[in-house]
């Protein structure tokens, strides 16, 4: 059989091609590559999406959440309490700017940072804290605004893999002081390219953060912070804007996906728990399984690929090896990292193919305990 893809994006493609075509070429047209008009009208329609007052969007979702660091004022000798179980930029960022990451392990249900931990983490250092809504479901935002609002402590959304996810009918990046999210291609809202986007009610961040991303900049050659390049390719934009139309169905068809998913694996492996206020874009289908590497090499010998998202926590990571975080100190996220393993996930899977996954994955878990 035919192998199955991870991520089907010639699908989608072929899909809103006519759409897609249109605004690249209105693009090629008027030759405004970088912060051309689509990336205001691109602003204003995921501000509208996600039902916030600002929009910025920026190079990529590190970039996004850099930025949002930079406009808060974060540096040297602050602290940003975060989650290990992440991709590296979590964690990057706060340490690019000068500022110490504090780990705290994550619930072993959802994978997103534990809020009952949080209180003995903050510190008279903390400046900010940082949950990040892992696998396209959102943290517990509403524990962690109430604890973070009672130091007054600032929060920022890493949503790089939520974007179209809701909690208690709230959008994804509407959950806290700033929201950011990625537009990497693989992402359920993805371009074909690196973009992303920070969103927020506070028009004072707004515009710190519309100024960082031009160099500082509030003028012409006027600059009145630190910034960076961190600008839209107007093109990017445009590729945004065709899928858009398809967003709304796709985000209804991977809640469809991965219910189908989970009812199919429910006596076999451990599947992803979605709590009942939430909605899941399933950016990543990850599961638990024991013998991980020989299960995964079953799969693909079935035309079946998988990945680990992720194998090793941050705080063992040896760029952060002067945290002096030794292994045993989040056992909870480096359990999980040892076990989880994502499967093929976009809206596109047919019924057919999730059985296939499905049936794969029985055999190959057979002997092990799920």
């Amino acid at each position: 059989m035919l192998p199955i893809e991870f991520i089907d994006l010639k699908t989608q493609q072929q899909k809103i091609f006519p759409e897609l075509e249109r605004r690249m070429k209105v693009v090629l047209q008027h030759g405004r590559y970088i912060m051309g008009p689509e990336v205001q009208e691109l602003e204003e329609k995921l501000a509208s999406h996600v039902g916030v007052k600002h929009c910025i969007a920026v190079a990529s979702g590190t970039d996004a959440l850099l930025i949002a660091l930079m406009a808060l004022g974060i540096g040297a000798g602050d602290e940003v309490i975060t989650t290990p179980f992440t991709f590296i930029a979590t964690g990057e960022i706060i340490a690019l700017l000068g500022a110490k990451p504090v780990f705290v392990d994550i619930d072993k249900r959802t994978y997103n940072l534990d809020p009952l931990l949080l209180d003995a983490a903050i510190t008279t250092k903390t400046r900010a804290i940082l949950p990040v809504s892992l696998y396209g479901q959102c943290a517990d935002m509403d524990a962690i605004n109430a604890i973070a609002s009672r130091h007054g402590i600032p929060v920022i959304e890493d949503a790089c893999q939520s974007f179209g996810a809701t909690y208690s009918r709230r959008k994804s990046c509407a959950l806290s002081t700033i929201g950011c999210t990625s537009f990497f291609p693989s992402k359920p809202l993805g371009c074909y390219g690196d973009s992303g986007a920070s969103f927020t009610d506070n028009d004072e961040l707004a515009t710190k953060m519309r100024q960082i991303r031009v160099h500082g900049q509030d003028r012409r050659y006027h600059h009145a912070l630190l910034g960076l390049n961190g600008r839209m390719d107007t093109l990017q934009a445009a590729v945004l804007l065709a899928k858009l139309d398809v967003f709304a169905d796709e985000v209804g068809a991977r809640n469809r996906i991965g219910a189908r998913y989970s009812y199919l694996l429910h006596n076999t492996v451990v599947t992803p728990y979605i709590e009942p206020h939430s909605t899941s874009v399933y950016a990543q289908y990850t599961v638990q399984v024991e013998n991980r590497e020989v299960v995964q090499e079953k799969l693909r010998k079935e035309g079946i690929p998988t990945a680990v998202h992720y194998p090793i926590p941050l705080h063992l990571q040896p760029v952060f090896a002067g945290l002096n975080l030794s292994t045993g100190s989040l056992p909870v996220a480096e359990s999980a990292a040892k076990q989880v393993v994502s499967l093929p996930m976009h809206p596109y899977l047919t019924d057919a193919e999730l059985i296939r996954i499905a049936s794969a994955l029985k055999v190959a878990c057979r002997g092990f305990s799920g």
